[in-house]
């Protein structure tokens, strides 16, 4: 089923009681919404998420350039919004999405590849697409 945008007023409820850290931040996770795997952790601000949920492609905060960030906007990437939801206490987001190609900006498909092992931090995946080819770099 498509995602369906809620209306303005209900919208801008939902952020009023969503719980922003002193930042004006919460965490967002990114989690392929058919097979269950666990995709990034990013940042959003009440302007990402209200932009996330009104549009349905999933918008982040970037710390490092202080702006928004709208995923797969250079690198093609893109993640489509499938559901929003909060957790118990309302700081955190889970996002269910449809990952258009891979996630991480390293060229995997999942930001977590760095597994802790006994014999200490192991890379259990290798990039799918190089980051020049992602970003144009090189």
């Amino acid at each position: 089923m498509p995602y369906t945008p809620p209306e303005p007023a209900t919208r801008a409820a939902m952020i009023e009681r969503v719980k922003f850290n002193a930042d004006g931040l919460i965490t967002a996770i990114a989690q392929q919404h058919d097979d269950g795997e666990v995709l990034m952790l990013a940042w959003m601000n009440a302007e990402a998420l209200d932009e996330t949920l009104r549009t349905g492609r999933v918008c982040y905060f970037s710390r490092s350039r202080n702006g928004l960030w709208r995923k797969g906007e250079t690198s093609g990437q893109v993640q489509t919004l499938v559901d929003a939801r909060l957790d118990c206490d309302r700081d955190a987001v889970l996002l269910l999405v449809d990952q258009k190609g891979v996630a991480c900006h390293t060229g995997r498909r999942s930001c977590f590849y760095n597994a802790l092992r006994p014999e200490g931090i192991v890379e259990i995946t290798q990039p799918e697409v190089a980051t020049e080819t992602l970003y144009g770099k090189g």
